[in-house]
């Protein structure tokens, strides 16, 4: 039987202090000496494998967290530049139907709230296959799109959103400026932590933005990752993890309040966040901006201590996946997985878990079946599989749409499988 034991050992980083030469924090440039957390090696979680890599070298890369001590940043080392990690991506939004349900109800209220209409200039950064901004153009919004994944921006235009291929930064807004794009709506959903220059990123916005226009970005909460022990959300496209005390911290710094914050439920938990210019704005500060500050000081996230005994936690939740997977294993039991999501890539690598403890994974994108998870080589199916092999256990590694899945999958019932999510620890769904 193969190991059970993590993939790789752990690069020996203590909880409190590293020796390493690193560049600095990504926002302060503070030296970073605290880890946060080490989930040893690890290869990229969106480099897919086909039938003929699984012989050759698969590069893997520390997967370590440290924690900025002056402005309480998370981030990761840059082991893999942007460019190679997303100028091919296999991940499209639209393929998720509680996240086009999401987008498409967060147009009509920004509609709404912000007068957005046909003379609006609504650009979205990071924006994928167009599944947000399809709504925008429905109601006669122009739009732009900026995506850096060829492959992906290419579908984007073919449904007849105008999108441009290009990373996003200070560099691509000064350039749409001079062709005289200046966004009323700028937003970024799950790209602001996969940014390794912040501060280039964040000035572009800037840039961008009209005198009175607004900003929104959605990223996964610091808090509610460590409140859940959320380890699977931190991977190497990851290069940030944010509270609201830090992030509001990043946009000060250029010039950028930070108007309003709402708690929505994706990814597990998130924040968006809105901003417009410090000198031009003009919406009211709203309470839950202060709201969220005082929950978040209470917490610990303006402590280094409350950052330092996280660690030990994220051992313990992949301590109880790993004695569950072993325990159905020796009972018998056949356990499949539901999902290739980036995430379960890395809760998999940091178990070590195996095609003999999960034997497959199946996934609705035509573009992850046939392949092989990295790391672990599971194998990707379509998921009519599920119904051919008839599980005990389903895996359901994007565990934030585990209601979707189960309804999916509620003919899996019928021979008597359960359903399992892995976060914070196991839990069996009937």
């Amino acid at each position: 039987m193969l190991s059970h034991e993590p993939v790789v050992q752990s690069l020996g980083a203590s909880a409190t202090s590293v020796q390493r030469d690193h560049s600095g924090c990504r926002f302060c440039g503070s030296e970073l000496d605290h880890v946060f957390l080490d989930l040893g090696l690890s290869p990229l979680a969106n480099s897919y494998l086909k039938e003929e890599d699984l012989k050759g070298h698969e590069p893997k890369f520390p997967l370590r967290v440290f924690v900025c001590s002056d402005c309480f940043l998370v981030q990761l080392e840059e082991w893999e530049s942007p460019e190679n990690i997303f100028g091919d991506y296999a991940y499209f939004s639209s393929y998720s139907e509680s996240w086009l349900r999401h987008a498409k109800t967060y147009v009509g209220a920004m509609i709404e709230r912000f007068g957005i209409g046909p003379q609006s200039k609504v650009v979205e950064v990071a924006s994928n296959d167009g599944y947000l901004l399809q709504y925008f153009v429905d109601r006669g919004v122009p739009v732009l799109g900026i995506e850096p994944a060829r492959n992906v921006a290419m579908v984007a235009r073919s449904r007849g959103i105008p999108t441009r291929a290009d990373f996003f930064g200070e560099a691509t807004a000064r350039t749409l400026r001079r062709e005289g794009l200046r966004a009323n709506l700028l937003i970024g959903n799950n790209v602001l932590a996969h940014v390794p220059n912040l501060n280039d990123f964040v000035k572009g916005l800037k840039i961008l933005l009209a005198d009175r226009g607004v900003i929104t970005m959605e990223f996964p909460h610091l808090m509610k990752l460590c409140a859940e022990c959320q380890i699977d959300t931190i991977y190497h496209e990851h290069f940030s993890y944010f509270s609201f005390l830090t992030v509001e911290k990043i946009f000060a710094a250029h010039g950028l309040t930070l108007f309003d914050v709402e708690e929505v439920p994706t990814h597990g938990g998130s924040l968006r966040i809105f901003a417009q210019h410090d000198a031009s704005g003009r919406q009211p500060i709203s309470e839950r901006v202060r709201e969220l500050q005082e929950r978040e000081i209470a917490a610990g996230f303006a402590d280094l201590g409350g950052y330092l005994a996280f660690e030990e936690r994220a051992m313990r939740t992949r301590q109880k996946l790993i004695e569950f997977l072993i325990s159905a294993k020796q009972a018998g039991k056949r356990v499949v997985g539901y999902g290739a999501p980036a995430k379960g890539n890395t809760l998999l690598n940091y178990c070590g878990i195996t095609p003999d403890l999960v034997e497959y994974t199946v996934d609705l994108s035509p573009h992850k079946q046939g392949r092989f998870l990295p790391g672990t080589h599971i194998p990707i199916f379509e998921p009519e599989r599920i119904n051919v092999t008839k599980p005990d256990y389903i895996l359901i590694l994007p565990w934030n749409l585990k209601d979707e899945i189960i309804n999916q999958l509620s003919f899996a019932r019928a021979w008597g499988a359960q359903f399992v999510v892995p976060i914070p620890e196991p839990q069996i769904i009937q």
